[in-house]
């Protein structure tokens, strides 16, 4: 099927957002940051210089359509092709085609690439040779990080724009542009108030499309009344789109920024983000295992020694959400949720034990000093081992003066506690220890 078909029964019988695609830079609505006055992308397609380019972006924010304005202003051969039905052989056809059009013709080939990370590393590399020697030019659309699915040399070989949802003036634009249209819903006796379709347009979270086909079915199925008229208000509005639709792909980038939403939320101790975000995997039904497994890991990274109990409250959901499983462990879960964003933090655990390791790595394995060594088999104490050992249970506060490390790194030290919470504590004791081990050295000396 082909996008930019304009033939008139297949329009007649198109969705509204399909009916109502804009045919120049002067009907496209949104994406100013690219496409505004003046801007580098709008000049490239309004003088017909386009080069390659990969659009980035969610699902209605107007790349195809952007591609369908680009075939309307460019003078070349503009094809359009979606990656899930393109194959090798298909993509070697139409480069060679391109080839010789710019050879013998002189004529450009914009190739629109619909989905195109769905191309294989194979498909992507057929693509090279005529990207880079200028024989295509190449419009990638996907809804995924271009960084995570495109290959890296035919990133290097475009610029990437990324389309953001649109705003809500934006759509509401869209939807008043709809409704006078000839080609949308203008011959259609209706009225929708304004309540109806801010509703609809909020709930549309920046998707033109999907508020164009609500728009369309709220209309259509609304039954005329007495004067003929189809009203479509707030309650015929929000029937008409059921739910709101919230975007969230679990195998793609929006998923990776709702998690770092929520993981920046509890180091930043804000519950209410924290759980607006969780709220939000939980709608889109991410799995709430993933969800636990950060909360034992951040519990530790950010909540750390300041407060201890942070990683039980985390371990107590992990217990909760296999025992009871959802939606009841909702709620223990949550309650683990408050309690890490509303805990003192410090990630002392954290710079502690990257520390230790990063020394060990590279310094040498020195001997175990003779006071510390195992003592629990035959002539162990004939080799001299536990000689001179402290029982710490023996002496005052539980803690007896000794070295516990290797005479060449007896000062080595990660574990600096903060000031904060439990820690603040810890730190205290540390410290008198340590003065007593400073004064027993100073006494033996």
């Amino acid at each position: 099927m082909d996008l930019f078909d304009q033939s008139p029964l297949r329009q007649e019988n198109a969705p509204l957002a399909v009916r109502m695609r804009p045919e120049s830079l002067e009907e496209y609505v949104g994406q100013e940051h690219i496409l505004g006055a003046g801007k580098l992308l709008r000049r490239a397609i309004s003088e017909d210089i386009l080069r390659s380019i990969i659009l980035y972006g969610p699902p209605g924010v107007g790349k195809t359509t952007l591609g369908y304005v680009i075939s309307q202003t460019t003078k070349g051969v503009f094809l359009n092709v979606s990656a899930t039905t393109t194959g090798v052989a298909e993509l070697k056809k139409l480069m060679n085609e391109a080839r010789d059009r710019r050879a013998f013709y002189g004529q450009r080939t914009i190739l629109f690439m619909d989905e195109i990370q769905r191309l294989n590393k194979g498909q992507q590399d057929v693509l090279l040779p005529a990207v880079e020697q200028g024989d295509l030019i190449l419009i990638g659309a996907t809804t995924e990080n271009p960084y995570f699915e495109v290959n890296a040399a035919l990133l290097s070989r475009s610029q990437i724009y990324q389309l953001k949802p649109l705003e809500l003036g934006d759509l509401l634009l869209v939807g008043k542009k709809a409704l006078r249209s000839p080609k949308g819903l203008g011959a259609i006796n209706c009225t929708v108030t304004e309540e109806a379709l801010s509703h609809l347009a909020r709930i549309a979270n920046g998707d033109a499309r999907v508020l164009l086909n609500t728009l369309e079915f709220a209309v259509l199925t609304t039954l005329p009344n007495e004067d003929g008229v189809r009203v479509v208000d707030l309650s015929v509005a929000e029937e008409a789109a059921q739910a709101q639709r919230v975007r969230y792909d679990k195998s793609g980038d929006n998923h990776y920024d709702v998690i770092s939403a929520f993981i920046k939320s509890l180091r930043g101790s804000d519950p209410d983000a924290a759980l607006y975000w969780y709220a939000r995997m939980v709608y889109a039904s991410e799995d709430p295992r993933f969800i636990v497994r950060r909360l034992l890991v951040h519990a530790a990274e950010d909540v750390g020694m300041a407060d201890p109990n942070a990683l039980l409250m985390a371990q107590a959901a992990a217990f909760a959400l296999e025992w009871l499983g959802m939606p009841e462990a909702r709620i223990p879960i949550a309650q683990a949720i408050i309690y890490i964003a509303t805990a003192p933090k410090s990630n002392s655990v954290v710079t502690a034990v990257d520390q230790a390791l990063a020394f060990v790595e590279k310094a040498g394995a020195d001997p175990v000093p003779i006071h510390l060594r195992d003592t629990h088999y035959a002539g162990a104490q004939k080799l001299g081992h536990g000689h001179g050992y402290r029982y710490p249970h023996d002496y005052p506060f539980h803690y007896a003066v000794q070295d516990y490390l290797p005479e060449t790194i007896r000062e080595f030290q990660v574990y600096s506690p903060s000031d904060q919470g439990r820690e603040k504590l810890i730190r205290e004791r540390l410290e008198y220890f340590a003065k007593l081990k400073k004064g027993e050295r100073q006494n033996s000396s």
